[in-house]
């Protein structure tokens, strides 16, 4: 057997060894603890319903044990006020106006480079361009940030407004006889759609039957 060292640099990001030691470290994270606690890759998330005493002191006490949890000497430090989470920003307060801003805010970065890198502005190429790489930046995980703020949403809905009025011919109409014109829905009943596409799935439950305690 070899003899210990000390290692005084970390392993680099993508390596064979990196997720084993990963792992190795973060095996027992969740040991003691009473509430749900769920891992994917390198994110670790404490979830509990808290609606008594018990389970808030329940809850509290696997927080303690967390925040005790600590690499050598060092203490693992608390979230930010502000991080992204899988893709979404997400603040203490679970106000997501930011994350419907920077949505907005990706999608016309695209629909720009599709406006200046693309000459033709018939339908046949900008609908199936906007639905491939501009409309997934409005709608990725929309039921979790979507519907807080009616503004946000009126944000989002600008963005489509935008990349119809690059359709040539449609200039003279209005933004519902556009969509009505290009067999499109507004982001507002897409997200309808998909709420209740959502909501059937979590009904059905994993057999693919509705589950008779939600009927």
């Amino acid at each position: 057997m070899s003899k210990w060292r000390s290692v005084t640099s970390g392993v680099p990001q993508g390596s064979v060894l990196g997720p084993a030691l990963f792992n190795t470290f973060v095996g027992d994270m969740d040991s003691g603890i009473e509430c749900t606690f769920s891992k994917f890759a390198d994110d670790t998330k404490l979830c509990g319903v808290v609606n008594t005493l018990e389970r808030r002191d329940a809850i509290q006490r696997d927080l303690d044990r967390l925040e005790s949890y600590r690499l050598g000497g060092e203490w693992i430090e608390s979230s930010p006020e502000e991080k992204k989470d899988l893709g979404m920003l997400v603040d203490k307060k679970l106000n997501m106006s930011r994350q419907c801003a920077l949505a907005a805010q990706k999608a016309n970065h695209i629909l720009g480079c599709i406006k200046r890198s693309v000459t033709s502005r018939s339908k046949a190429v900008i609908v199936p361009l906007c639905a491939a790489f501009v409309r997934p930046h409005l709608e990725y995980c929309i039921q979790l940030w979507g519907h807080q703020h009616k503004k946000d949403m009126e944000l989002l809905e600008r963005v489509q407004r935008r990349a119809m009025k690059m359709i040539r011919g449609l200039e003279h109409l209005s933004c519902e006889d556009r969509l009505r014109e290009l067999g499109l829905f507004s982001l507002e009943k897409r997200r309808l759609q998909g709420d209740l596409i959502a909501a059937f799935q979590y009904l059905k439950g994993p057999t693919g039957k509705l589950e008779r305690d939600c009927l």
